[in-house]
């Protein structure tokens, strides 16, 4: 669980669901987040076997992150903790963030 805490891991992997993304395509979705902390973070995922960094050997070179087995695993997980959230809100009639839905 370490591993999701703070803000931007969560935010990172739902990003990368969809398809690979490069550094600065990471950045417009997370616009508030600095180069330095996403860079940190993007690294950690990576040290735990949640992302791959992929080099891409075509002109020009570039960098994309993409998740790995592990990590769609992961994404899946994450997705039902959030609709069991959305399932407990609605019970408690509290109103829900549709903010990236």
């Amino acid at each position: 669980m370490q591993l999701l805490s703070g803000r931007w891991p969560g935010l990172l992997i739902y990003y990368l669901k969809e398809r690979p993304k490069r550094f600065g395509d990471l950045r417009r979705d997370n616009p508030t987040v600095s180069s330095r902390i996403l860079t940190l973070e993007l690294r950690k995922l990576e040290a735990a076997g949640v992302i791959e960094r992929v080099e891409v050997a075509i002109f020009p070179k570039h960098v994309t992150y993409e998740l790995t087995a592990a990590g769609r695993e992961l994404a899946t997980l994450l997705d039902a903790i959030g609709a069991w959230w959305e399932g407990q809100a609605r019970s408690m009639g509290a109103p829900l963030a549709t903010a990236g839905r």
